[in-house]
This record gives C-alpha cells, structure tokens and sequence, in this order.
C-alpha cells in the first residue's frame, strides 16, 4: 500500500475513534501548560487534546517502552535519543529485524509549534504522527488495534490510561497521549538563546562571528530565522540532481515540489549529525561546505541557493555559531528520560 493510502487511512480511523472519545474529553483534569520561552509564540495545542500531567505522564512511558513494536525491540526512544536531541547517531535507523526505510530520523525539538509534520509535511497533526513509526514495516512493524490490545493486558498501564483519559488503552489514547509528551520536548535555553536575551558574554567571539555570517553574508538567515531558526518552508536545496526520495511531491504528487523538504530548526544542531533528509552528510563541515558550493542542478532547486564564498576562517567561525546552539539544559532535562 502506497504512503498516501495508508495515511488517508491512518485520518479516518482517527476522526472515527476521535467522535467515540468525546465525552471522555469533556471531563478531562485542569491543563498545567506547556512552558512557553521568551520570545516564544502561543504553542500549537488542539482544544480536544490539552496537555495534563497525567496525560504527559502516559506519553513518556509509551515513548520509552519497546513494546510499542511487533516484536517488543524497539522503542520511539531507540531512534530518538533524548541524548542527541532525540536523534539518531546513523543516516537511517534501523527498525525491526534491522529493516531500514529511506529516512534520517528528524530532531523531536519544540515541536509544539509545528502546523505539519515530518519532512514531507504529510502529517498534518502531531497526534496523528505516532501511527506511522508505529504501523511501518520498516520501523516497529505494529497495528494500531493490536498494540492498544497488547497494552490492555499489562496492568501497569490501566490506572495510567484511566487517569489521562478515562478509558482503557485505545489507539486514539495511545497516540494522543504520545503527542502530549512530544509537545513538552521544549529547547531554548542555548548560548545563542542567552544572547538574544542580553547576555552578550554568551557568545564566544568566534560564535558572535559566526552569528553575523549566519545573519549575514552567508545567508543562513534566509530560511533559519526566528525562535525556532527555521521558515517551515519546503524546500528543494539541490542536494541531488536526481532525487531517489520525492519529498514534498509524494504528498502532492506535484513534480513541481520534487526534492523539496521541510526546512529544518537548527537548534541542537551540533548533536544531530548526520544532517540532510537521508543523512547524506556526515558533520556541519560538510553541510557548511556543501551550501558555499551552492548545490547540485535540479529544476526545482531554490533560487536562495547559490554559491556564497567563504574563507576557512569563515566557515570556522560558522560551525562554531552553529554549535552555539546547543541547549545543555534540554539535553539533560529528568523530565526527557525513562523513570
């Protein structure tokens, strides 16, 4: 079944099981909020889905528990390290019986502010991510149905459904639950971060270099900008002159949007190699060298994209502005790891 099917499929199971769910939600505890930085906007949290520390609670447990595959190995955790920004350290991640998809496994960082996700943007709900991960065969290899059956006979988890939503395990509770936990991951307390907020001994004078290059000649700045250091726009970069993944075309099935991904936030970037939708480049060297080179043809290829000269100096002063970006807090944050 082709990706566009099965998430069609993956929508309606969900707005079906969402209408047999509604009285639950009426009921639900008091909200306690998701932290919102300085210089934050209004997150993005859906009215029947508000965030409680129960509901939290629940998402952290499934987020840790291999269980959540066919074969009880893997977890959203062993593709998603809280260690490395909830990255991976591998260009693809290997999923059950070492199966691999196409995919560099995305930074899950504040991603309570995003209208789409995934790098194609083929998931318009965070709440609706979970089922992918869960239901591919390359990656847990699970059904929705047989995981929330699974789930209903470990009674660890009945007072913890009970108390976040008043039901037993369900896919749609499993999956929102997930989305509530997804949306504490909140990053912004990095060097640059302090920075902006008028501590400037939180640069180096190297990184404050590097920050107007960013800003300035090298034009990172073009689509990484604002508190989350990304447009959200799709975009072709030339990384290839003949793309093997569509990106934002399999969605569309625009050929017009061939090759285009989501511009990626840059926070924790340092920690989230290796960089570009498949994981083609291996450090920020690479990735800096690559857009001073101005990419490949492709005519879908961004006119943002063009050659920018840079010293070696330059691009020194570059990956240390980039690995500014770092939020140790974040990295290190109890609430972020297993009990």
């Amino acid at each position: 079944m082709s990706f566009n099917a099965r998430f069609c499929i993956y929508v309606c199971l969900f707005w079906g099981l969402m209408s047999g769910l509604s009285g639950c939600l009426k009921d639900a505890p008091a909200d306690p909020g998701i932290e919102v930085p300085p210089g934050f906007p209004p997150p993005v949290i859906p009215s029947d889905n508000r965030p409680t520390a129960a509901r939290i609670a629940l998402g952290k447990k499934l987020f840790f528990d291999p269980r959540l595959s066919v074969d009880s190995t893997i977890s959203c955790a062993s593709c998603h390290h809280p260690a490395r920004a909830f990255s991976d350290s591998v260009a693809v991640s290997p999923g059950i019986k070492g199966r691999r998809g196409t995919r560099n496994a995305t930074p899950l960082i504040n991603l309570a502010w995003l209208d789409k996700v995934n790098k194609d943007g083929g998931v318009v709900k965070l709440d609706f991510q979970p089922v992918v991960p869960i239901e591919d065969e390359n990656e847990m290899g699970f059904n929705m149905k047989r995981l929330a059956e699974r789930l209903r006979h470990i009674s660890e988890y009945d007072s913890l459904f009970q108390a976040a939503y008043k039901t037993e395990a369900t896919p749609f509770a499993i999956t929102r639950a997930l989305g509530c936990f997804l949306r504490t991951l909140v990053s912004a307390n990095s060097p640059n971060d302090l920075f902006q907020r008028g501590q400037a001994s939180a640069l180096s004078e190297a990184e404050k270099r590097g920050r107007r290059l960013f800003f300035g000649k090298a034009r990172c700045g073009t689509c990484h900008h604002g508190f989350n250091l990304t447009n959200l726009e799709f975009v072709n970069i030339g990384l290839y002159e003949h793309y093997a993944d569509r990106g934002r075309g399999r969605i569309t099935l625009d050929p017009a949007d061939d090759g285009k991904f989501r511009v990626p936030t840059l926070r924790n970037i340092a920690l989230t190699a290796p960089y570009m939708h498949d994981g083609s480049l291996p450090d920020l060297r690479a990735v800096v060298d690559f857009y001073v080179e101005g990419g490949k043809a492709h005519p879908n290829k961004d006119r943002r994209i063009f050659p920018v000269p840079l010293s070696e100096d330059e691009r020194l002063d570059l990956i240390r502005f980039l690995e500014s970006l770092t939020d140790s807090a974040f990295l290190h944050n109890p609430a972020f790891r297993p009990e």
